[in-house]
């Protein structure tokens, strides 16, 4: 939990875009001091331009989140210059579709390094600064906040990767939620878990490594990225509310943040079938033409 926000530092992965960059706005208002991360050195020289430029103090890092040794000068040099952090928002994400067998091991391992190494990297680094802080000044507060997925909760087919990603993401979250409660009052977490939002996350290929483009995209992954081009191109809710939402829930000690909460009936399908031991339903009973489409793309029809 955090309850007052000015001069506290905030520690944003993915900064460059989406959730991150509408983070960083926020925290430039409410007068944190801003440690912006992002792969993609254009979008972070324009988010630090812009930070700074509201009156925040800006410390940016170019790195690769899945890096661990990036990880670790990156988090060295924000405790030497601000301490340790009070909201780290371990957010850098990219997309991946595509029928589970058919994606390489150099696929596997680029989304699972951003998606998850990024996140087990921020909080295996940040969360011992912040216990430390909040064992030294009883008033000391902090949050992480981890981004997920409602692909951490569903598993929608032809994404499997990152259904795979995002589940343990929402796993590492909860138990780091109850691992915190164990040790300290002080330093609370979250997870997101966004449904279809317009980010830049459809279009994770502009810093797919050049090592993976060997590989002719098959007819699945093709298929699934105009599909998610589509879903999240026509999202109504922005990423900048998602981003209030984050702040929202730091405020209020809120656990889960889902930007669509109606999608969440969708969840409690799955779990009753989990419980009653019945095969999982129907992923488009919804939405049945997507499905019809989906199924005579894949079968060349």
């Amino acid at each position: 939990m955090i309850t007052n926000f000015k001069g506290k530092t905030a520690v944003l992965t993915g900064a460059g875009s989406g959730f991150g960059l509408e983070c960083a706005r926020i925290g430039a208002q409410l007068g944190m001091n801003l440690v912006l991360v992002d792969v993609q050195q254009d979008a972070l020289d324009q988010a630090c331009a812009e930070m700074v430029a509201a009156g925040a103090e800006v410390l940016s890092f170019r790195l690769d989140v899945a890096n661990a040794e990036q990880m670790q000068a990156m988090s060295q040099a924000v405790f030497e210059r601000f301490g340790a952090p009070h909201f780290v928002f371990n957010n850098a994400g990219v997309g991946s579709g595509g029928l589970v067998w058919e994606n390489t091991v150099r696929d596997w391992e680029w989304v699972l390094g951003v998606n998850l190494w990024g996140v087990i990297h921020g909080v295996r680094l940040f969360t011992p600064m912040m216990l430390d802080a909040a064992a030294k000044d009883p008033s000391w507060q902090g949050h992480i906040v981890n981004t997920a997925s409602m692909a951490g909760l569903l598993n929608p087919p032809n994404m499997g990767v990152y259904n795979v990603s995002k589940h343990a993401v929402v796993s590492l979250s909860e138990t780091l939620y109850q691992d915190l409660r164990l040790v300290s009052d002080q330093v609370g977490a979250s997870v997101l878990c966004p449904y279809f939002v317009p980010t830049g996350i459809s279009q994770s290929h502009r810093n797919r490594p050049a090592a993976l483009d060997v590989e002719k995209p098959t007819r699945s992954q093709l298929v699934g990225q105009a599909m998610t081009d589509k879903a999240v191109g026509s999202g109504k809710v922005t990423a900048a509310d998602v981003a209030q939402k984050v702040f929202d829930a730091m405020a209020a000690d809120q656990f889960y943040i889902f930007s669509h909460p109606k999608a969440l009936g969708n969840v409690q399908s799955r779990m009753q079938c989990i419980v009653q031991q019945v095969n999982p339903t129907d992923p488009f009973a919804e939405r049945p033409e997507i499905g019809r489409d989906l199924k005579a793309a894949l079968r060349g029809a």
